[in-house]
């Protein structure tokens, strides 16, 4: 997972569509024109090939940037990524779970509400909201309302996203 979006997809590491070092989307201000920081719900994509999200479907995560609106200029690259399961995570309405542009629930105004893509291995994610920052239950700002109703995860849930990624290393890489 790498949260220096904007490097990696300047870089064209990501989606790296018609290979690498291409830059074929990028992250411009956010519409609001204000830096957020604040909890968003991301919803997965059934369709991914993303490693990372593999039987999660629901993710609430922190977000803190000024640059996060995610953008292609190519009709082309966007129907690409839609296609062949580039998308992985989209910002979404915690009640229904589903992708949504309605504002603080898509902060920054992503195009087609795309929080986060991988490339075609699904092994390389880029996205903008931070699950390293939901490692521990109490991470979350609602930890002690769970707390007392008895819904707090033993660990933050964040953490599925990097338990993936080991999983796969020990079923593919050893």
């Amino acid at each position: 997972i790498c949260n220096g979006f904007q490097t990696i997809t300047r870089m064209g590491i990501v989606p790296a569509i018609d290979g690498l070092f291409q830059q074929e989307v990028a992250l411009q201000h956010n519409d609001s024109g204000v830096f957020r920081d604040s909890w968003v719900t991301l919803k997965v994509e059934p369709s991914t090939t993303c490693v990372f999200t593999k039987g999660i479907d629901l993710l609430p995560v922190p977000i803190r940037h000024g640059e996060g609106k995610f953008m292609t200029l190519s009709d082309d690259v966007l129907k690409t990524l839609e296609a062949n399961g580039h998308v992985a995570v989209r910002y979404a309405d915690p009640v229904s779970g589903e992708p949504t542009d309605e504002f603080p629930l898509n902060p920054n105004g992503s195009q087609n509400q795309i929080a986060g893509i991988c490339d075609k291995s699904g092994r390389v994610f880029g996205l903008m909201p931070h699950p390293e920052a939901y490692l521990s239950p109490y991470n979350h700002p609602h930890w002690t309302h769970q707390k007392i109703n008895g819904s707090l995860p033993e660990e933050g849930l964040g953490l599925k996203m990097f338990r993936n990624a080991v999983e796969f290393c020990k079923e593919n890489l050893v």
